[in-house]
């Protein structure tokens, strides 16, 4: 395992190499002259080409980047155009606030979706399958930002029982993880089921009858095991979404989170914080597909030899 966990680690550093030149190109691809916008538009000539040199925009490329990656291996991700204050603090302020939200989000998500899922597997074309079907689709099909509103409605206004938005206690977290996770939950209860009814019907399980051992034993701890991959694999991108910033949500609840600085940003062409998000976003998601790559190998140990 050590080794299998070892060449996916390597893997990742040519992956991680080109990241950091897209990342870095990205300020030299924007519309506009990022020395002029810092400066402002009324700046003088002279007060730009000042910029240019304190930003080091006016050396060559190739060393415009050793000095990106030295300031990277340091933790240093730019200062605010908008606030002037380290990049890393704003994003460490609202890192924990998404990551609670996308970890509540998709734990409850998580759990109804499998049962759901497997009981429609269980119960095929029985009432018990069609109720669970009828519920995946209706939450694939309500809009996010739609089901937020009619929850802020009902649970916060109308019954006054949730706060509207923003994060004051725990009980923040229970309309925007609603929201958040009922999509989640839907995906997760339509790839259990298509994956569990496949593994229903390999020899082992028909064997696993034969012997007489219990229903609740073949499938939860035999069949469902071996259909978790495709699983396991849909739910480590939603997190990784999640951890990206589910912008629409936390536009709606008012969230302090990762997405509502990525909306802030663009509204006042924040660039290095659009920029530091984007890598933070793109680290994530190779952070969790090596995760997920290792669960493979706890659930298959046959994949570590491939």
């Amino acid at each position: 395992m050590l080794r299998y966990t070892i060449r996916r680690v390597l893997g990742l550093i040519p992956i991680l190499i080109g990241i950091s030149i897209f990342v870095f190109l990205f300020v030299h691809l924007i519309p506009g002259d990022p020395a002029r916008l810092v400066a402002g538009q009324d700046a003088t000539v002279k007060d730009v080409q000042l910029v240019r040199e304190r930003l080091g925009l006016d050396k060559p490329i190739p060393l415009q980047y050793l000095t990106y990656m030295d300031n990277l291996l340091h933790g240093n991700l730019g200062i605010s155009l908008k606030t002037q204050q380290p990049v890393i603090h704003l994003i460490a302020e609202r890192f924990m606030p998404t990551f609670w939200l996308s970890f509540f989000s998709l734990a409850w998500a998580l759990a109804a979706g499998l049962l759901i899922g497997v009981v429609s597997a269980t119960k095929r074309n029985k009432w018990q399958d069609y109720s669970g079907m009828f519920l995946a689709v209706s939450g694939l099909s309500l809009p996010s930002f739609w089901l937020g509103l009619m929850a802020i409605q009902l649970f916060a206004v109308d019954l006054g029982l949730l706060p509207t938005g923003g994060l004051d206690s725990w009980t923040s977290y229970i309309l925007p993880s609603f929201t958040l996770g009922t999509g989640i939950a839907a995906v997760i209860a339509r790839f259990t089921r298509s994956a569990l009814m496949d593994v229903l019907k390999e020899d082992y399980i028909r064997t696993g009858h034969a012997k007489g051992l219990p229903r609740s034993r073949i499938v939860w701890g035999h069949a469902l095991k071996n259909a978790m991959i495709p699983v396991v694999t849909m739910t480590g991108m939603q997190f990784g979404f999640l951890l990206g910033g589910s912008v629409v949500v936390e536009t709606v609840f008012s969230w302090p989170g990762l997405g509502r600085l990525l909306i802030d940003s663009i509204s006042y062409r924040d660039y290095t914080v659009i920029q530091a998000e984007i890598l933070l976003f793109s680290l994530e998601f190779l952070l969790i597909n090596l995760i997920v790559d290792i669960i493979y190998g706890f659930l298959n140990p046959q994949i570590r030899y491939d």
